[in-house]
């Protein structure tokens, strides 16, 4: 099939999870025969030899540059509010991207498919559809991350600042408007978990065949050798995840005020690690034993040093892909049940669950203390991995959205 596919953000390098998710479903495709044509948000930090590492997988990579800015958003904010579009949504919205789309669309042959991947990009897909011949409509697809407007409900939840909570509620109810009527215009969804699926469409609707299929994000799994043998030395309290998105900022910062001054009365050599981007400085001053090291392009010497990995989340929805990146890596895991949703994690087994501040540092510290309970958990994180979350395996089922009559493509692709 030809495929348009269609991202929010460019799909590699693989340091984040929507780039994650988007990269497989693409190398999958490609690898099953199909030929992609990529559309893509490109930011200022992303680099040439990004979109040539791509080229491996397409025949023709395209890109639009993201204009952002506080003012920028401050507009579409007031815009918003007075149109009833969600925020999210408008931000996003580029006469750039509809341009090019409309160009594609007279340059090249129809598409079989359109893909969508995450929601910012509905709107993209259904105009590229509307730009095809009628007697040649594409089949339209979206990737759901995310049920969307679940993160500024939760958000909203843990908010303090009353005229910020009763706009995160308004988002999140225009969000899950639109998201629904969104959904029900394409032609097949694809979630990331059930959960997501159903608290969007709890009614039943779900069960419709456009509206059931999962499939969870899934990784490569690493060699077994150079995985985690031993705590010993280890004195590191990782997170790791990007700080411009909301969740991760209100979690770390929960963590560091509520968790941290705990767990360092009883492993005072311990320092807590923050991996990841905080693009408008927001983190600030989280106290003694704190390292905030920004952007890595290879975390790996960091994580080497991790006794446990952490995920303090509150808000969010889909998968986070952080705690298969741990597993990948042979580390412990401890996270809220939120930060866990969508994941096969089961408690004392694969991963140590906490929802309050007390128990969250009982578990980073016994973990610490305790090499066994440590091997046994990055063990059993290893396995769900293996098992369930292997795009090898796992993506197979995306045969049975994008049906193909050979494995062979006319790319010659890598391993």
């Amino acid at each position: 099939m030809k495929i348009l596919f269609l991202t929010q953000i460019l799909p590699y390098p693989l340091d984040a999870g929507p780039k994650i998710r988007a990269y497989f479903v693409l190398r999958h495709l490609a690898e099953s025969g199909h030929r992609i044509t990529l559309l893509s948000f490109i930011r200022a930090s992303d680099r040439p030899e990004y979109a040539d590492h791509l080229r491996r997988y397409c025949e023709r990579v395209e890109a639009v540059p993201m204009r952002r800015s506080r003012l920028r958003d401050g507009l579409t904010l007031l815009g918003a509010l007075g149109s009833g579009r969600p925020f999210l949504i408008a931000r996003d919205w580029s006469r750039a991207m509809t341009r090019r789309i409309d160009a594609l669309a007279q340059v090249l042959p129809p598409w079989d498919a359109i893909h969508a991947d995450q929601l910012w990009m509905a709107p993209y897909a259904l105009r590229a559809r509307s730009r095809c011949p009628a007697e040649a409509t594409p089949v339209t697809v979206l990737d759901q991350h995310n049920a969307v407007f679940r993160i500024p409900d939760r958000l909203a939840a843990s908010e303090t600042n009353r005229l910020k909570r009763e706009l995160l509620r308004l988002e999140s109810r225009r969000l899950e408007r639109y998201e629904a009527a969104a959904c029900r215009r394409f032609d097949r969804v694809v979630w990331v978990t059930a959960e997501d699926r159903d608290a969007l469409f709890p009614n039943g609707e779900a069960s419709t065949a456009s509206l059931a299929t999962v499939i969870p994000i899934s990784v490569a799994s690493p060699p077994r050798t150079g995985l985690r043998a031993t705590s010993s030395g280890r004195r590191r309290v990782t997170f790791m995840g990007g700080l411009h998105w909301p969740p991760n900022l209100e979690g770390i910062r929960w963590f560091a005020s509520t968790v941290w001054p705990q767990v360092r009365q009883r492993l005072p050599g311990f320092v807590l690690t923050i991996i990841g981007r905080d693009p408008s400085g927001e983190l600030g001053d989280l106290g003694a034993a704190v390292e905030a090291t920004g952007y890595l392009p290879d975390p790996k010497a960091h994580l080497e040093e991790t006794a446990v990995f952490v995920v303090p989340l509150h808000a969010g929805g889909g998968m986070r892909v952080k705690i298969l990146d741990a597993w990948s890596q042979g580390l412990p895991v401890v996270s809220t049940t939120v930060g866990a949703d969508g994941i096969d994690a089961w408690h004392m087994e694969n991963i140590y669950l906490a929802v309050s501040p007390e128990a969250f540092a009982a578990g980073v510290v016994e973990i610490a203390e305790n090499p066994e309970l440590a091997e046994n958990l990055a063990a059993g994180g290893r396995r769900t991995l293996d098992t369930a979350y292997c795009w090898r395996k796992t993506y197979r089922a995306w045969d049975q959205v994008y049906p193909c009559e050979s494995s062979t493509s006319s790319l010659t692709l890598p391993a």
